[in-house]
């Protein structure tokens, strides 16, 4: 039984944009306990299609033409409070960025209680009782306490899992998954589809998955939809899309998947300009009157990048990789241990001290939505580095404008608003803000997580371009082997804090000797499958030889 119709839906742009139409003339259907997944590089308008399901199209963006029919209803005539009633109980959605879909004022238990009010379930008991019993559906350890817990407490993929759980609340016919997986590791990212599998088929509803990833694709869709700047290019059956594509624009996304690393560097003999020995950072919270928790977040931790090298820091999610970046660039004050930046210890200083240091040592943040100021034009946010530094206006914004050329942005994106972009735009005009202070050493955190195959790509040779050009050092912070094994000179694996194998990248991927390694990279095939993108995304195909594991994804 067909659930979701679209027919020839089109959502125009405002003037300045790059194109006309967000979406041209969608058609597409969804049926009961089917999953689909629409697939598309940054700014094809995958996530246009979700809000606009949802009647939740930014202004002044609105639905032009066209038909949107979900059990042969048209959404468009239904009133605003008829719509109130249909999310969430009837069509619900998982958000791309679970740290943005999440109050960080609130506990995860009150957001779900939230759900179950606002949709008119009055016993606080059944409320408590229901948040329980979904925190554990969705395979969270101990609901009972992590109910309490607030959002920045937990791990990115059990953040997804309490959206997950919101989105749950009421059994909905339809689910709308927008790039859920998309800033995960790849041991993560294998359990959270697994348990929306689980899901679908438990509960025999729909599932609409947005994705730019193909791995992600054949291991859950259905049927495929591709789409190009908001006209659909190509539909089918998973196996026949991902086996015999028919669009060279799909076949142009297949092969970005299927990239192979970059030829082997020589071994990088500059000058240390980074040096971590033995750091560590523990995290504490009060769980009660005379009691706390701590987490050891990082523990005994060394490293260290010489000038013009490529560090990759590799681990799921909550391995500290994140806090280990936020330590090397003093956004977080180690507990323990040094720092050196350019042959100076920084570990201790003040920040009046540090200030004059700052353009040395850069950050390209993990988040695209919360690290920019969404008051400021792009621009603006480019300018702000180089003004500090005593630029004049008028270089600054030369710099500016070169910037985002050079990550691939047009002329016009000088003038617009950060919410004016897609997630992989964004995280781009973060790149062009790290990258206008002219730094030594930059530490990019997952910079290439929320963008697709195809702008990767692009990515990681503009990153390796100016690396080459500047003597740029990087610390590429990622959970995406394959991404790892495409740019990075030596690899370091993180575990619960610490380090537990660190070598050349080459090394590592062919002999990797430690049973986390291995496991990491077992997961990284297994995502894959085994049929069409087997030969591009496992492990093997990275490094030929890796052994095989002994133990499953963690």
């Amino acid at each position: 039984m067909t659930l979701l119709s679209v027919e020839h839906l089109r959502i125009a742009l405002p003037p300045g944009a790059d194109r006309s139409h967000a979406l041209y003339d969608l058609s597409l259907q969804v049926r009961s306990g089917e999953c689909l997944c629409v697939v598309g590089e940054s700014g094809s308008g995958k996530s246009m299609l979700a809000k606009a399901l949802l009647r939740q199209l930014p202004r002044p963006l609105s639905v032009q033409s066209g038909r949107l029919l979900f059990r042969g209803e048209d959404l468009a005539a239904r009133s605003e409070a008829a719509m109130r009633e249909l999310r969430g109980r009837h069509i619900s959605m998982v958000f791309q960025e679970p740290m943005s879909a999440l109050n960080p004022l609130l506990r995860v238990g009150e957001q779900i209680d939230e759900t179950l009010r606002a949709h008119g379930v009055k016993s606080a008991s059944a409320r408590r009782a229901r948040v329980v019993e979904l925190l554990g559906y969705v395979g969270l350890p101990d609901p009972e306490r992590l109910r309490l817990a607030y959002p920045f407490e937990l791990s990115g993929g059990q953040r997804q899992r309490v959206v997950i759980a919101m989105a749950l609340a009421f059994d909905p016919a339809l689910l709308i998954a927008d790039e859920p997986t998309s800033a995960l590791d790849v041991t993560t990212q294998a359990q959270i589809l697994e348990l929306l599998r689980r899901i679908q088929q438990d509960k025999g509803m729909a599932l609409l998955f947005i994705t730019h990833d193909f791995a992600v694709v054949e291991a859950i869709a259905d049927r495929v939809l591709v789409l190009e700047k908001g006209q659909v290019v190509e539909q089918g059956g998973a196996r026949q899309v991902l086996r015999e594509p028919q669009a060279a624009y799909t076949r142009q996304l297949l092969a970005a998947v299927s990239a192979q690393p970059l030829a082997p560097r020589t071994t990088v003999d500059g000058v240390v300009v980074l040096k971590a020995e033995r750091l560590g950072k523990v995290f504490s919270r009060r769980t009660g009157w005379w009691s706390k928790h701590t987490t050891r977040a990082l523990d005994a931790v060394g490293l260290q990048v010489r000038e013009g090298e490529t560090l990759g820091i590799v681990g799921e999610s909550g391995s500290g990789k994140s806090t280990l970046g936020r330590c090397l660039v003093r956004l977080l004050r180690a507990d323990s241990g040094q720092i050196e930046w350019l042959g100076q210890d920084v570990a201790g200083l003040s920040e009046a001290r540090l200030r004059p240091l700052r353009s040395e040592v850069q950050m390209i943040f993990q988040d695209p939505f919360a690290s920019l100021n969404p008051r400021q034009t792009v621009g603006r946010i480019i300018m702000t580095g180089p003004l500090v530094q005593g630029r004049t206006r008028a270089d600054a914004e030369q710099r500016a404008r070169a910037l985002l050329e050079l990550v691939g942005l047009p002329a016009t994106a000088f003038e617009r608003y950060p919410h004016e972009f897609s997630g992989g735009q964004r995280q781009r005009i973060g790149i062009a803000r790290a990258l206008a202070v002219e730094p030594k050493v930059l530490i990019a955190d997952e910079c290439v997580s929320a963008l697709d195959a195809l702008i990767q790509v692009q990515i990681l040779e503009l990153l390796e371009s100016l690396q080459r050009r500047l003597k740029l050092s990087i610390i590429f912070i990622t959970h995406d082997l394959r991404v790892a094994a495409r740019l990075c000179d030596r690899i370091a694996v993180m575990q619960n804090g610490r380090v537990v194998e660190q070598g050349d990248t080459a090394t590592l991927f062919a002999d990797a000797r430690h049973p986390y390694t291995r496991t990491l990279l077992h997961c990284g095939g297994r995502l894959a499958g085994d049929s069409a993108l087997s030969s591009a995304a496992t492990s093997e195909s990275f490094i030929a030889g890796t052994p095989a594991p002994t133990q499953g994804c963690v």
